[in-house]
């Protein structure tokens, strides 16, 4: 497959460019995965506790939820571009634009 045609598969067929969106590109999400690897080799649960307890760090005591959110963003990656089976199942641009063979909506 050539360069270009690579390029045109990433427009998915709402019109949005599969190369600019951060899931598709994987940064946030390997981002993510680093830092909960860090926070876990740290044992940062148990900091994160010790130090909510102190008015100041009181946020702390929302870290179970913060590394629950960075599990998340781990999984939030888009492997394929639309055009090759990746994106939203429940796309109804796509879904249309196959069923009448165009491009695009």
């Amino acid at each position: 497959m050539s360069t270009n045609e690579e390029d045109r598969n990433l427009i998915a067929y709402c019109g949005l460019y599969c190369g600019d969106c951060f899931a598709h590109k994987g940064k946030v999400a390997d981002l993510a995965r680093d830092l909960r690897k860090e926070l876990r080799q740290a044992k940062f649960d148990k900091t994160a506790e010790s130090l909510s307890d102190i008015p100041f760090f009181k946020v702390f005591e929302n870290y179970g939820q913060c590394y629950e959110v960075l599990g998340a963003l781990v999984k939030f990656r888009c492997n394929k571009a639309c055009r090759d089976g990746g994106g939203p199942p429940f796309c109804k641009i796509r879904k249309c634009s196959q069923k009448k063979g165009i491009e695009g909506c």
